[in-house]
């Protein structure tokens, strides 16, 4: 099963204390995790900054090194409307926690993956 972690989802485990990978293991067993190259630049420009954003991007960098990164084919403005074309397409998953992507995605009729109460990731299908 393919599943796509967007920024934030990268960004999580610094922001929240959770172990993202072995959360997405208990919810859904065997899964392949993807992140497009788009993400991966997002990442790096936040990185680039100070304060706690950045110290969860440049720790979001080093999760995406366990993902597989995969070319996105949207010409779309932003990130997430890349990630949500991207998801529609491939018929992947979302780890998200961005609430506008997430709802764009469950009314595409993409299953999402987000946290919970800062503490467990929950699957939503619309």
């Amino acid at each position: 099963m393919k599943v796509l972690l967007d920024t934030n989802a990268l960004m999580m485990p610094v922001q929240f204390r959770i172990d993202l990978f072995d959360e997405l293991r208990s919810l859904l067993g065997k899964y392949e995790p993807l992140v497009l190259r788009d993400v991966v630049g997002e990442l790096d420009g936040l990185a680039r900054g100070g304060g706690n954003d950045a110290a969860a991007a440049r720790a979001g960098l080093l999760f995406a090194e366990r993902c597989r990164t995969v070319e996105g084919t949207s010409t779309a403005p932003s990130v997430d409307e890349r990630v949500a074309a991207y998801a529609r397409t491939e018929g992947c998953m979302v780890v998200t926690n961005d609430r506008r992507l997430r709802e764009d995605l469950l009314a595409a009729g993409v299953p999402v993956i987000s946290l919970r109460k800062q503490k467990k990731l929950e699957l939503l299908r619309s």
